[in-house]
């Protein structure tokens, strides 16, 4: 048992406190001096670590800790770095035998350390210890890798650090470290080009840089940029773009510690544009009058600081997949005869399922087999990747791909063969981009490379977006995933020429972040792109259309009454042919689907498919024919209320309150299910002068949400009520169907969602059958609308509000357009507008776009055929869009 000596010196923790303070924040003063000067921060972050080392050291001596104990740095701070608020990794070495005393006095160090501010992380354990849990877990093996002696007996450090490295088996610890990088991607999305990175632990992070370091130390193949250089893994080039990217990225994590003032790794939106202040970074000006169409619009400081970001993060991810491949090849045969290569041609050759060029200078030599690569990665069976030697060769031919390696002729024949090929589309263009050869050999498609979209429902970068939308494009042609979408999945086995959609998928947004319409742009690209690369003019014209028109169809679907004939009829015009019309909605369903998984939901996929239905029907020469369509749907829904045994003409008494306009919006299913509930309800309540309340609620058809009928004695301020219900009980509206009968009650139609469904449908069913019935109440006055913060994309990019108001053809009724960034209780609040003005709803699209609505409503009423009624009604709304906007920045 070893007893603790008596401190030799005092120890003044405030003071010694106050010293770390002191001489931190002098570094952290030049760190903040750098500017963007990247190549000044790892000097200074070893300044931080040797700071932290002199009082963990100072702390040890004033404690007089027991001598048989030694003082070690793991992981991050082991590697003699330390970012101004990471953890201080320290491991506490016990002899085998140690004691209460001794037990007691690491106690005491740790608490003392957390006395003294220094957010450590401490561990205590014998060598014996170390080494089983090290077998155990590799991410204490890893730690133990970068041990470094800080305090105590050395000889003790030493031999442990030894003992760790002896146990260690390179390939073993290269394969676990392999995979675990490829689960921290998954988590990370498996792309660098997330709105919002964690510049440590995302794809091309600085994460990703450690790894390498870390299985060529475990190998013993140095643990320096320079080392790896020296032993052949790495070019002297590859060298330094390595140490430059790592700068950067190390740069930019000390400073968003910095202005945090907290450990935070994210670049976050609330931070970006402080960022690129720091950064010295100035945001571009607009382009001159008269010359947007060759200029890229105006970018933000933020969005250049995040493509810059983006471009190291990207040449990370290329040159950590070289030089892990090539470390791991090495591994694999440094005690076994070289893999054999099986020859596919001339110039590459199938290795252990890699496809390996023959020579490493082959793309200088031939250029045209840069492209083939691809198509041999799509046409050879049993390839699953580019090896270590294919990447490093394609990253260095980047030169290569130039003007004149865009107009040969026989890569234009080879990328179209890439695009037409059976198989491997989503591959091999995923390869492309992450190669960099995507935006070298397609031009247009560079300036789309880490191109934020700050529109609140994109949660991809635009290339990515892109590569997204080719995805589900793809996936709709692939038998395995027809269970998916199975009616996209039906309209694509008819379909001749999947690469003209996969065309109109690479194009549709290419356009974007160079100013102007990019739908437009790109459908000028496309159009270039066709003229250069001999497509038929048939196929040209369609991608043309499909990318110049890919928002009309989700505009129409989700904005406009397509219970309208008119509606429909103008769409129909606007498309031309059945086959315009499948395109443009493959490519619509694709393009939604790729903006974020929040965004699509059956809702809107069964008003897209609605639309395509009603409009195939018109482009068929089934012209629309309101009386036909009319007894079409009365007719089956006749046929489905036979199956729940009414009695004889129990329709009837509601069927003579409805109109046409009525049986136009409503589907025969909804007016079987409206009639089945309310024919009772009319039927016991007589010749009563007060109409009845009647709510019901189902599983809506869309798969999705509730569908929610009401019916009840019209009021002013019913559609605010029903809005004030639906806020307070956490359901969103997503459609409304709003409809007055002949003899004044209300017959609205709701479709709403909430995040519990479906598991406890049943229940919130009861719940709404109800609940809102209370609250449709006239004699109690409208509850305040609640009220939730905005969140963080809506504080950094507020959304301008706007309103429109314009009258229909017909001059009968308004169409009312919003647009605003999305809130709790928008809706209420807009619905209590409506009522102030005793303005009538006759339908309600509400169209979400992540944190941005789009809502349009068609309304009516005395007061909107007053200007003067007119600009003060559209005063209101606009004062209750500037509240929420407001209230988002705030």
């Amino acid at each position: 048992m070893s007893s603790t000596p008596p401190a030799t010196t005092p120890l003044d923790v405030p003071a010694l406190r106050e010293q770390h303070r002191q001489a931190k924040a002098a570094v952290l003063r030049e760190i903040e001096a750098l500017g963007g000067r990247a190549g000044g921060i790892r000097p200074l972050l070893r300044r931080l670590a040797r700071v932290t080392d002199g009082t963990l050291r100072t702390l040890w001596r004033c404690l007089a800790m027991p001598p048989r104990l030694a003082l070690l740095a793991v992981g991050g701070y082991g590697r003699g770095e330390l970012f101004p608020h990471s953890d201080i990794d320290v491991l506490v070495l016990l002899p085998d035998d140690a004691g209460a005393d001794e037990h007691a006095a690491v106690e005491r160090f740790v608490g003392t350390c957390w006395d003294m501010g220094l957010e450590i992380g401490s561990s205590a354990r014998t060598q014996q210890q170390c080494l089983d849990e090290a077998a155990a877990d590799i991410t204490v093996q890893t730690a133990l890798l970068e041990g470094r002696w800080l305090a105590g007996p050395r000889a003790s450090a030493q031999a442990l650090l030894r003992a760790v490295r002896a146990a260690i088996d390179p390939l073993a610890f290269c394969r676990a470290k392999h995979f675990e990088m490829q689960q921290r991607h998954q988590r990370y999305e498996n792309t660098p080009y997330a709105l919002e990175p964690n510049c440590k632990e995302s794809p091309g992070g600085l994460r990703d840089l450690h790894v390498i370091l870390w299985v060529a130390r475990a190998a013993g193949l140095g643990h320096s940029w320079q080392a790896l250089a020296r032993s052949g893994l790495a070019t002297a080039r590859e060298a330094r773009q390595l140490r430059a990217n790592e700068a950067l990225l190390a740069l930019v994590r000390a400073r968003l510690h910095i202005l945090a003032g907290r450990r935070e790794d994210r670049l976050v939106f609330d931070l970006q544009s402080a960022l690129a202040n720091a950064f010295g970074i100035e945001p571009e000006l607009p382009p001159e009058p008269g010359r947007e169409h060759r200029a890229r619009r105006a970018r933000r400081a933020s969005e250049r600081l995040m493509r810059r970001y983006y471009w190291a993060a990207k040449a990370v991810t290329q040159l950590n997949q070289i030089l892990l491949l090539n470390i791991r090849e090495r591994l694999e045969h440094s005690n076994r005869h070289p893999a054999q290569s099986r020859p596919i041609n001339a110039r590459f050759a199938e290795r252990d399922g890699m496809l390996d060029v023959v020579h490493d200078d082959l793309y200088w030599r031939e250029p045209h087999a840069i492209l083939e690569t691809f198509l041999l990665y799509q046409q050879t069976p049993g390839i699953k990747g580019l090896s270590a030697r294919t990447l490093r060769a394609l990253y260095n031919a980047r030169p290569v791909m130039n003007a004149a390696f865009r107009r040969d002729p026989v890569n234009r024949r080879t990328f179209m063969q890439i695009l037409q090929q059976p198989q491997g589309i989503t591959h091999a263009f995923r390869l492309m981009n992450q190669t960099s050869v995507l935006g070298r050999y397609l031009w247009p498609f560079r300036n789309a490379v880490g191109q934020m979209q700050h529109d609140l429902f994109h949660v991809y970068t635009v290339d990515q977006h892109i590569l997204m939308v080719l995805r589900n494009m793809r996936r709709f042609f692939m038998p395995e995933h027809a269970h998916e979408y199975p009616f996209c999945s039906q309209l694509a086995a008819g379909w001749d020429k999947p690469w003209l959609l996969y065309l109109a998928a690479l194009f549709h947004d290419i356009g974007k972040g160079r100013g102007g319409d990019h739908s437009v742009l790109g459908a000028r690209d496309v159009m270039t792109f066709a003229r250069q690369h001999g497509m038929a003019r048939d196929d040209a014209e369609l991608v043309r259309f499909l990318v110049a028109e890919h928002l009309t169809m989700s505009h129409v679907a989700q904005r406009q009454d397509t219970t309208d004939p008119e509606v429909i009829r103008a769409f129909a015009v606007r498309v031309g042919d059945e086959r315009r019309l499948t395109g443009l909605y493959l490519l619509t369903v694709a393009d939604i689907r790729g903006t974020s998984p929040k965004v699509w939901n059956g809702w809107k996929a069964k008003l897209l498919e609605d639309l395509y239905r009603t409009t195939l029907r018109v482009l068929g020469g089934g012209a629309p024919d309101p009386h036909a369509e009319v007894e079409a749907r009365k007719r089956e829904a006749l046929a489905q209320l036979a199956l729940h045994a009414l009695p004889h003409q129990a329709h009837a008494a509601l069927w003579a309150r409805l109109d046409v306009g009525y049986f136009m919006r409503h589907s025969a299913d909804e007016i079987a299910w409206h009639t089945r509930h309310l024919s009772r309800a009319l039927a016991q309540h007589g010749d009563s002068a007060a109409p009845p309340t009647v709510v019901r609620a189902r599983l809506s058809s869309a798969g999705e949400g509730l569908q929610v009928m009401v019916y009840t004695a019209d009021q002013p301020d019913l559609f605010a009520r029903i809005c004030g219900y639906f806020d307070r009980a956490g359901f969103s509206i997503l459609d409304a169907k709003i409809h007055t009968t002949a003899d004044g009650c209300a017959l609205d139609t709701f479709q709403v969602a909430t995040d519990t469904m479906p598991e406890h449908y049943r229940e919130l069913v009861t719940l709404v059958e109800s609940g809102l019935p209370r609250a449709l109440r006239p004699d109690t006055p409208l509850p305040e609308p609640t009220r939730a913060r905005a969140s963080r994309r809506m504080r950094s990019f507020p959304v301008v509000p706007r309103v429109t108001l314009q009258p229909d053809e017909r001059g009968q009724r308004w169409l009312l357009s919003v647009s605003a960034g999305d809130r709790k209780g928008l809706l209420y609040r807009i619905a209590r507008v409506f009522a102030q003005h005793r303005v009538q709803l006759q339908l309600a699209k509400i169209t979400t776009l992540g944190e941005r609505v789009e809502d349009t409503f068609v309304i009516s009423g005395a007061a909107l055929h007053v200007v003067r009624e007119q600009a003060q009604l559209t005063h209101d709304l606009m004062h209750v869009l500037d509240d929420e906007s407001a209230s988002a920045v705030a």
